[in-house]
């Protein structure tokens, strides 16, 4: 396939990121940036730290919220994240052009270390958000050794190691943070400190017990698929083996490797054409770091996919936050998506919490001659064709076109809830029937639930029921299904809503059996657009609802089957969701349900292809649904592709 013509805006297009190199072309064909870029880019992040660094270098307190954990551990945050890009900048140049840094956070480690310093940091204490912060410090000191832990005071390397042995005994959470136990322990017995084999075994052998397939792990027991399988869940196992050396189990680390390739083969389809990572569970303001485990591949030589298109999708997913603000003018990463946007943020976010993007940055680490950095960009896998594909493990199905560029996943499988008994919640960035790399889930304020892409039973008074707990049923081929209660007040166990997803390029058509008491109204809605230059449009019709965005991006619903007498609305809202400021969401509304379970079939689309929203048969229009004498749901895309849903 011929490179394509792409728009390489000059980089004084970027104010906010000064000293931008200009673009190349020639080996970066689809976006212009080249190592180049990174380097800058990781410097103009440390720099815009300087002014909120401690006295002592050893903490960052940046402006914004206090996380849970408060300023102190948030300090503390600010110098180990950043740290973690400071060591990928040193370490990258061989510690040459960089000796500022070195002796910046040299400096940093001695007074954070110091139990007299004013600047010192806050225990490893049980469960305590400084065993995070520790690993990135041990990461960034094991990549960095020959330029600051060998260069350090001995008494300052004792203080190091003493500071991070609190890891050593201490009750850890059962999540991806015991990770962060076996990476720490490991760097201390790289160093000859105390440390306890037994606990960084027990950590590796955790990691298995959530291992699901595919290259899919849950973060903790239950069913908590997210982004946290990319830059935590394989990334630490390749940093432990590169701490580890000849202690890691050579056993141990291939399997790790071979699950990190099925990952990425399922990974690379994460990103629109447009660099925009797909928009799907916590800890979304960490942006970019989605890129880590694309480098990653490449350090583990365990990656399928060439180096050409490892850089293009890097590289596009860091061009792409750059070109939308991100880092802000003052240099810094904000807690949000693009703007600051608090609804994308959790208990633990604190003002530095943004800076695990860092990860991102994990290819400096790879020589400036590597292939990864020297042949031509390749496109990514939504460039190339539109791509069906079913992720059984996490209980999704993804599909992207390539006349908009957009990727969409669709959500049969990943609640991040505990197992039962635990009570059911209705994050959106986890219970929406839909994700895309074009839209974020709307987020009111709790406990209001947005419309888009969910299907409710509504209380009297309006309040809709939530997904709660998603029960999988199947993921094959075109289709996925699952099942879920709608608990309305005072109903009891609640009610079976069964849903089943058939897709087709931009088209989903979500068949749903519902149970529900007769008169009870039942809402659906489909994507929530969002822009910050105005409202979308919205337009209704019999049984349809669109909402446009000014750039052409449209989100429709058609009422296919069931929903007699059902009013179509679209529902505008503002400062509500993390792609734009004003937000609108199309939806259906069927003002009685007849009892029983009932059939009803509804197709929605998100595109912007003008080919697709330019013509109402494509839009929707002409999609076809049978129900036959046996329950069989027959459905005829608008291209007349057939699928049938059995019943």
């Amino acid at each position: 396939m011929s490179a394509p013509h792409v728009s390489l805006p000059d980089p004084t297009h970027l104010p906010h990121l000064p000293g931008l190199p200009p673009p190349d072309p020639r080996t970066s064909p689809y976006t212009g940036w080249t190592r180049a870029h990174w380097e800058a880019i990781a410097d103009r992040l440390l720099d815009a730290l300087t002014p909120y660094a401690s006295p002592g270098l050893a903490q960052y307190r940046l402006p914004g919220p206090p996380s849970h954990s408060g300023p102190w551990s948030d300090g503390l945050e600010g110098f180990a994240r950043s740290f973690l890009l400071a060591a990928f900048r040193i370490a990258g140049s061989d510690g040459r052009r960089t000796p500022s840094l070195i002796e910046r956070y040299a400096t940093g480690l001695a007074s954070g270390t110091d139990p007299h310093s004013p600047d010192r940091w806050p225990p490893i204490t049980d469960r305590g958000q400084p065993m995070v912060e520790a690993a990135s410090v041990a990461i960034a000191l094991h990549e960095t050794r020959p330029w600051i832990w060998d260069r350090l005071d001995d008494r300052v390397r004792q203080r190091v190691a003493d500071w991070l042995g609190g890891f050593v005994g201490a009750v850890v959470n059962d999540s991806n943070w015991r990770l962060f136990q076996v990476i720490t322990e490991e760097f201390l017995a790289s160093v000859g400190a105390p440390h306890s084999r037994a606990e960084i075994d027990a950590g590796l052998a955790r990691l298995e017990d959530w291992y699901r397939g595919d290259g899919w792990y849950t973060d903790g027991d239950g069913r908590k698929f997210d982004y946290y399988n990319a830059w935590a869940l394989h990334l630490y196992p390749v940093l432990w083996a590169r701490i580890a050396g000849p202690r890691a189990d050579p056993g141990l680390v291939a399997e790790h490797r071979t699950r990190l390739r099925s990952l990425l083969h399922d990974h690379q389809h994460f990103f629109g054409a447009d660099g925009a990572p797909l928009h799907q569970g916590r800890s979304l303001t960490y942006r970019f770091a989605t890129a880590a485990p694309l480098w990653a591949g490449v350090l583990a030589g365990a990656t399928p996919l060439p180096p050409g298109r490892t850089r293009r999708l890097a590289s596009g997913a860091l061009k792409h936050f750059a070109e939308r603000g991100v880092p802000d003018e003052r240099g810094l990463l904000t807690l949000g998506w693009y703007r600051p946007f608090l609804p994308v943020t959790q208990r633990y976010s604190g003002p530095a919490s943004p800076y695990w993007a860092s990860k991102a940055f994990l290819g400096l680490l790879l020589p400036a001659g590597h292939p990864v950095w020297t042949v031509p960009e390749e496109p990514g896998p939504v460039e190339t064709g539109d791509v069906r594909r079913a992720l059984p493990a996490p209980g999704w199905l993804l599909h992207s076109t390539a006349a908009d560029g957009i990727v969409r996943l669709v959500n049969h499988g990943s609640d991040r809830l505990p197992p039962p008994p635990a009570t059911s919640d209705d994050s959106p960035h986890y219970a929406r029937l839909a994700y895309s790399s074009a839209t974020a889930p709307e987020t009111p304020p709790a406990p209001q639930t947005g419309p888009d892409n969910h299907i409710a039973l509504l209380a009297p008074d309006g309040t809709p029921t939530p997904r709660g707990r998603i029960h999988p049923l199947a993921v094959e081929g075109a289709r996925a299904a699952s099942w879920h209660r709608a608990v309305l007040p005072g109903g009891g166990a609640g009610h079976r809503i069964e849903t089943v997803s058939a897709v087709r390029g931009p088209w989903e058509v979500r068949v749903h059996r519902v149970e529900a008491p007769p008169g009870t109204p039942v809402r659906e809605g489909g994507w929530a657009v969002a822009d910050d230059t105005g409202p979308p449009i919205g337009r209704t019709g019999p049984g349809r609802a669109v909402a446009r965005r000014a750039d052409g991006l449209t989100s429709t619903i058609v009422a296919l089957h069931g929903w007699r007498d059902a009013g179509a609305a679209v529902a505008h809202a503002v400062g509500t969701n993390a792609y734009g400021h004003h937000s609108a969401t199309p939806h259906l509304t069927l003002p009685a349900h007849p009892g029983g379970t009932h059939l009803l079939v509804t197709l929605v689309v998100l595109s912007a292809d003008p080919d697709i929203n330019g013509d109402p048969h494509a839009r929707g229009s002409g999609t076809r649904v049978r129900v036959t004498a046996a329950g069989e749901v027959e459905i005829r895309f608008p291209d007349g592709t057939l699928e049938r849903v059995p019943r």
